[in-house]
């Protein structure tokens, strides 16, 4: 509770001005509306064709997908909640803050899970469709978001042994370090992360390295996964950056106090935003078939959209 209230006083000190306040609100939401309209499209593309939800691989897409957009719209819930109302209760934000940690774990170990499956497929063709199932593809995302729970549900059941009942009823400005104060919370986030970081990267590394081995037969599909992997390391590469956020944060408070705010801010943009819109690129671009489908879709919605289609259709009806 100690480390409570200094945060806050931190950030009263820190805090925008209203103009900055409203042109930093309204980068996020911009961004964050373009992106999930994107995965909209990625989504209902997916849920009309049974050639993808037959697939473990578009299963384990378009769950990053949904992940993403989930997570994208809590963190900027509680980007307006704290711009315009300050603080709120803690047992609100501990929910809030609770579900933004479920899915941003969820997003390197999904994409570890799709570059292991990336590479049964490429190294292992004749066996994928026995390992590589929808039932296995399904009991994955399971665990994926059980390993998340069990991660991060630990730090509320702390918090509910070490603070009184009133701090639950009180009202804070909503971050992980307010919302779970206990320093050992800190300690166990440190060591989860870096068990995650050395399982996920392994995965990738591993993947990747068989798929260059095999890239060098000449095997077109086997040059395309290796590129898909790099895409893939990129991209966890911002995923990971989540678990080194709090040591850059606690740097740039140190080295450009003046500037602490604005490093909230970056840091969001590049840690929780950026990696979000590289998947639609990975699969609803890269992706031949997922590609022809979408197109597919976008072009119904172009033709419905205009006067002259919609009469031509009533005539032939």
């Amino acid at each position: 509770m100690n480390s409570s209230p200094a945060n806050i006083t931190a950030v009263i000190q820190y805090r925008d001005s209203f103009t900055k306040a409203v042109v930093k609100n309204m980068i996020v939401v911009v961004l964050s509306i373009s992106i999930n309209y994107i995965n909209v499209g990625l989504i209902h593309t997916f849920c009309k064709h049974q050639i993808f939800y037959m697939n473990p691989r578009y299963i384990l897409f378009i769950h990053l997908v949904v992940n993403d957009m989930l997570q994208m719209i809590v963190t900027i819930t509680l980007i307006l909640i704290i711009y315009i109302f300050y603080r709120i209760n803690v047992s609100i934000c501990c929910v809030l803050i609770l579900l933004a940690i479920f899915t941003s774990e969820n997003t390197p170990l999904n994409l570890a899970c799709m570059a292991v499956e990336c590479y049964i497929a490429i190294c292992m063709p004749l066996r994928h469709t026995q390992i590589c199932t929808v039932k296995r593809a399904v009991l994955l995302i399971g665990l994926i978001w059980m390993t998340s729970v069990i991660s991060g549900l630990p730090d509320l059941f702390i918090t509910m042994a070490t603070q009184p009942l009133s701090f639950f009823q009180s009202r804070v400005f909503c971050m992980r370090e307010t919302a779970f104060p206990n320093p050992q919370i800190t300690k166990k986030r440190d060591i989860t992360y870096m068990v995650y970081l050395i399982i996920v990267w392994l995965a990738i590394f591993y993947t990747y390295l068989l798929i260059l081995l095999t890239a060098k037969t000449a095997n077109k599909d086997a040059k395309k996964a290796q590129k898909t992997i790099l895409l893939h390391g990129f991209q966890l590469l911002l995923c990971m950056t989540t678990y080194v956020e709090p040591l850059v944060k606690s740097a740039l408070k140190k080295w450009l106090p003046e500037y602490y705010a604005d490093s909230l801010f970056a840091c969001y943009i590049v840690i929780q935003v950026l990696p979000r819109s590289i998947s639609p690129i990975i699969y609803g671009v890269r992706d031949n078939t997922f590609r022809r489908y979408l197109k597919r879709h976008m072009l119904c919605q172009f033709r419905k959209q205009k006067p002259g289609h919609q009469w031509i259709h009533a005539e032939h009806t």
